[in-house]
């Protein structure tokens, strides 16, 4: 079973064959798919599923911080189910590959006084961008 499935279990979650199907797709290390890659992957498992039954989800899973929507650069959105594990974002500029980057430091403390600008700064996202293996060998 899935560490998001058990964290919806442990919520009292509704578990649907629909709800289900959508978390066990979502299951996995660097795993950061579109709604539409999420709706593929389900139809194979429950061939019945809807497109609007997997955005609902997805949005579901969002507003109750199970799931992170992941936006980078004009692309479609991604949904991250790593949502309680801190981490940034390694991202491919050419293809768009994602992967979840764990660095040493805190970025938050890192940032300088003279540039909070008088902000309480709560929490920092950092995206680092560069090729991927296959487009920087292509």
């Amino acid at each position: 079973m899935s560490d998001l499935l058990e964290r919806l279990r442990g919520r009292g979650w509704r578990l649907t064959a629909q709800r289900r199907v959508i978390a066990e797709v979502l299951d996995g290390d660097h795993v950061h798919y579109t709604a539409d890659e999420v709706h593929d992957k389900a139809v194979s498992r429950l061939p019945e599923i809807s497109r609007a039954t997997v955005y609902n989800t997805l949005g579901e899973l969002v507003s109750i911080g199970e799931v992170l929507e992941v936006a980078t650069d004009g692309r479609a959105k991604r949904y991250d189910p790593n949502a309680h594990r801190p981490h940034q974002h390694l991202v491919c500029s050419r293809c768009g590959a994602i992967r979840d980057v764990h660095p040493r430091g805190n970025p938050v403390a890192d940032l300088p006084a003279e540039e909070r600008f008088g902000f309480v700064v709560q929490d920092a996202e950092v995206t680092y961008r560069g090729l991927c293996p296959n487009c920087a060998s292509a």
